[in-house]
C-alpha cells in the first residue's frame, strides 16, 4: 500500500469526522441477511419484484465498487454471500448520493432499499439510506490478482480468507469434518472430555516438546506432544469410551505435512483391541467423507482416491520387503540394518536407534506410494513402546497406521495395559535417550502407578485431524488448513 493512498483514506476519515459522522458506530440498525435476502427474492423476476417492491437493510463490507456519474454500483459481502447494491442521483438527496460515492472498497457499510433487478438480471438493492459501518483504512487485495505472494497469503490470514474463496471453502469444510468426528464418536458412546495442555512430564508420543515455567510454583512445564496418558488414566478411572479433539504440540521441523502445533483426536474404547480400532477408525472417515462431501470417492492432488470399501492391509515388514528387499526383522539391530540399507543403495538419513532407521527407510521407501487408503500393521516392539506385544511375535506389537495420499492420517494399537511390561519398556526408551533420542519416550512414574491400579483391555486411536482435512478437501499443504500456521520470523519493523 503506498503511502499516497493510506493518507487519502486517513483524509476521508477526518472529514467524515468533521461533518459529524461516526465512522465507527456501536450500533448497525436493522437488517436481513445477505444469503436471506438473496434467498427469499432469487426467483422473482423483474415485473414481479416492480409490482411489489419489497424494502430491506442489509449490512456487509464493500468489495467491489463502479461509479458511473449518476449512478453507482457496489457489490457488498457477508459471512461469504454477496450482493449488489445501488445508487441513482435521480432517485435520492444529493449528500446520500455523493456519500455512497465517496466510500472506499473494504468499507463496511448499512444500506436500506427496496429489492429490484438490473437489465442484466442481478439481484439488486437500491439505496435510499446509507451509514458508514467501519472505515477501512488499507485496501483490500487486488480482486482478480488476490495475495499472489504465497507467503504473504499465510502471514496476512485475514485477507487471504476474505477474498480467496478457495481459503474460505477450506476453512468452512474443516469445521463441518470436525463437526461430523465428533457426532460419529458422540453416536459411539463416547465422551468427550479436556485433558491439560501444560503437563509436568510429556508424554505419549515420541518428539521434542516445547518447554515454559510457572511462576508461582517455579517449575518447568511442557506443552503436551499428545493427550494419550491421561485419557487412559481415565480408562483407568472407568470411563470406559472417552475422546479428545484439541491441540498438541511438537518441538520439529515445518513442511508441507508438518506444523508445530497441530490438531489432535485420540479416542480410547475399553474391552477393544486394534482391529477394533481398524474398524471404528475406517467407519469415521468414510461417514466423513459422507457427512461433508457427500461421496466417499474425492479427488487429492490430480489423484482419484477411494475411501469406501475395506481398506487394505499389509503389515510393517512386508511393505519394506516389498519396496526394498530387506527384512528388517532378519536385521534386527542398528549395525546390521544400516549395511542392509548400504547394500541396497538406499538414501536414508541416520538414525540413532534400530527403531528410528526402520522408520526412516518406511517413510522414504513406502509411505509415499500409499495413495489408496492402507493399514500399516504389526510393528516392531521398538518403535512402540506403548503398545500390547503381539501374541503371535513378540518383536511385534498390536499397530497399525491408516496411510491415505502418501500420507499418514493416525496412529492406534491395542493399548498395553501390563504396568510390568510397561515400565521395562519405558526404561528402554529412557537409555535410549541417554544413547542421544531426543525424542525418545520418558518414563512417568504416576502414569505407571494408574496401571498397576488397573486398566482394562483397551484399543487406543489418534488422528491428525489437519491431514485428515487436507487430503477431504484437496488442500496442497498443513498451511492450506490451518487458520493461522506457524511462519518463519520476520522484522516486524517492517510496512507492508
Amino acid at each position: 500500500m503506498s503511502q499516497r493512498e493510506r493518507e487519502a483514506r486517513r483524509q476521508r476519515l477526518e472529514a467524515l469526522r468533521a461533518q459529524g459522522i461516526d465512522p465507527y458506530p456501536a450500533r448497525v440498525g436493522a437488517r436481513e441477511p445477505i444469503e436471506s435476502i438473496c434467498a427469499r427474492f432469487g426467483a422473482r423476476d423483474t415485473e414481479s419484484l416492480e409490482a411489489d417492491p419489497q424494502h430491506v437493510g442489509v449490512a456487509g463490507r464493500i468489495l467491489a465498487l463502479r461509479s458511473f456519474g449518476k449512478l453507482v454500483f457496489a457489490t457488498l459481502l457477508e459471512n461469504g454471500a454477496r450482493i449488489q447494491i445501488s445508487a441513482r442521483r435521480s432517485e435520492i438527496e444529493p449528500e446520500l448520493f455523493e456519500f455512497v460515492k465517496a466510500v472506499d472498497v473494504g468499507d463496511f457499510l448499512w444500506i436500506a432499499g427496496p429489492v429490484w433487478r438490473t437489465q442484466k438480471g442481478e439481484l439488486t438493492v437500491d439505496v435510499r439510506e446509507a451509514r458508514l459501518l467501519a472505515k477501512g483504512l488499507r485496501p483490500l487485495p487486488e480482486k482478480w490478482h488476490g495475495l499472489t505472494d504465497v507467503e504473504a497469503r499465510f502471514r496476512q490470514r485475514y485477507l487471504d480468507l476474505l477474498v480467496n474463496e478457495d481459503a474460505r471453502r477450506i476453512a468452512v469444510q474443516r469445521s463441518r469434518i470436525v463437526s461430523a468426528m465428533r457426532a460419529f464418536l458422540d453416536g459411539r458412546g463416547f465422551l468427550e472430555v479436556e485433558t491439560p495442555v501444560l503437563q509436568p512430564l510429556y508424554g505419549g508420543a515420541a518428539a521434542r516438546p516445547f518447554t515454559t515455567h510457572h511462576n508461582t510454583y517455579d517449575q518447568d512445564l511442557y506443552l503436551r506432544i499428545s493427550d494419550e496418558l491421561y485419557l487412559k488414566r481415565l480408562v483407568v478411572a472407568g470411563i470406559d469410551r472417552v475422546y479428545e479433539i484439541g491441540r498438541v504440540f511438537r518441538n520439529e521441523g515445518v513442511s508441507r505435512k508438518h506444523n508445530p502445533e497441530f490438531t489432535m483426536m485420540e479416542c480410547y474404547q475399553a474391552y477393544a483391541d486394534y482391529r477394533d480400532m481398524m474398524e471404528l477408525t475406517q467407519s469415521m472417515v468414510q461417514e466423513i467423507a459422507e457427512r461433508v462431501l457427500g461421496s466417499t470417492h474425492i479427488q487429492f492432488q490430480g489423484q482419484a482416491i477411494e475411501l469406501g470399501g475395506e481398506w487394505a492391509r499389509r503389515s510393517l515388514r512386508d511393505a519394506i520387503g516389498e519396496a526394498t528387499s530387506i527384512d528388517i526383522l532378519a536385521h534386527a539391530d542398528l549395525g546390521a540394518l544400516r549395511e542392509a540399507v548400504r547394500a541396497a543403495q538406499l538414501e536414508i538419513d541416520e538414525a540413532p536407534t534400530w527403531g528410528r532407521l526402520v522408520d526412516a527407510i518406511f517413510s522414504t521407501a513406502v509411505e509415499p506410494t500409499l495413495i489408496q487408503p492402507t493399514l500399516i500393521t504389526d510393528y516392531p516392539l521398538e518403535l512402540s513402546p506403548l503398545a500390547k506385544r503381539s501374541p503371535v511375535d513378540p518383536r511385534l506389537v498390536e499397530r497399525f497406521e491408516p496411510f491415505v495420499a502418501g500420507m499418514e492420517i493416525a496412529n492406534a494399537f491395542s493399548e498395553l495395559n501390563d504396568p510390568d511390561d510397561q515400565r521395562a519398556r519405558l526404561e528402554s526408551t529412557m537409555r535410549d535417550r541417554e544413547a542421544g533420542d531426543e525424542e525418545a519416550h520418558p518414563l512417568d512414574e504416576d502414569y505407571l502407578q494408574a496401571l498397576e491400579v488397573g486398566m482394562p483391555p483397551t484399543g487406543g486411536l489418534g488422528v491428525g485431524v489437519d491431514r485428515l482435512v487436507m487430503i477431504l478437501t484437496d488442500a496442497a499443504s498443513l498451511r492450506e488448513v490451518i487458520a493461522f500456521p506457524h511462519m518463519r520470523p520476520t522484522d516486524p519493523t517492517v510496512e507492508s
